[in-house]
């Protein structure tokens, strides 16, 4: 059972920075405005809390995808902006292919009988 725990955190965390990886597409964000954007583009069916989204941050720009440096946001605040980088796009792109072969998998599946 550990296993498939490990398994499916593994699986959460690499989809949660691919919806990041592909939100900063986009142009940069600090990161209350990446978890609003994935909300919002998903309907509000996805919610990405805090706890999972900064260190998620902090991965991809330890692993180069992202950069990142401080400016004010809308709301005259502090904020640290994070932007891909071209790795993070080269990234995005290997991401999103292996996400359209599973999510075509999956669908295969239950649409049998």
């Amino acid at each position: 059972m550990g296993e498939k725990q490990s398994n499916r955190g593994v699986l959460l965390r690499d989809t949660l920075d691919m919806l990041v990886l592909k939100t900063l597409a986009r142009g940069p964000m600090h990161g209350f405005a990446i978890a609003e954007s994935i909300e919002q583009r998903s309907d509000e069916v996805l919610r990405v809390e805090e706890g999972a989204l900064y260190p998620a941050l902090h991965r991809l720009e330890l692993r180069g995808l992202l950069d990142a440096e401080w400016g004010t946001s809308e709301k005259n605040r502090r904020a640290k902006y994070y932007r891909l980088t071209a790795v993070g796009r080269r990234q995005l792109a290997q991401d999103a292919a292996q996400w359209k072969r599973v999510a075509a998998a999956i669908s295969a599946v239950m649409e049998t009988a």
